[in-house]
């Protein structure tokens, strides 16, 4: 199964506010895309760069590939599949998986070699 991805277009930032924080006002709910996670240790938000405050703990400068889905549950391996290479090739990456479908997250920097790599095995486009 050739997977299909879209390199998006926003700048997002990764975001760590301490475990007992609100939903930070900054964060825009109505935007096309954003993540909150929280577990005992901290609140992570990922959301476009543009609205974090400076003083806010935060890994700047990433850019998401979408995996289109939706995908079935009954999948394995896609993760692996996407990660192994980009691994091999030095680039780290941030994963985010709702329901539907996973976000793989690189530096905006390697964000266009990472397309060349995930071409190998996967149809990758730019947001239009």
């Amino acid at each position: 199964m050739k997977l299909e991805m879209t390199l998006m277009r926003e700048v997002l930032a990764v975001c760590r506010l301490e475990a007992e924080a609100v939903v930070p006002a900054w964060l825009d709910l109505s935007a096309a895309f954003f993540a909150l996670t929280r577990s005992n240790e901290e609140l992570s938000v990922v959301c476009a760069a543009n609205l974090v405050p400076d003083d806010v703990t935060a890994e700047r400068d990433w850019r998401a590939f979408k995996v289109e889905g939706p995908l079935d549950f009954a999948l394995t391996g896609i993760m692996a599949k996407l990660t192994a290479p980009l691994a091999a090739a030095g680039i780290s990456i941030f994963a985010i998986s709702t329901y539907d479908t996973d976000y793989l997250l690189v530096r905006e920097g390697a964000a266009q070699q990472a397309a060349e790599i995930l071409r190998g095995v996967a149809t990758v486009s730019d947001q239009a």
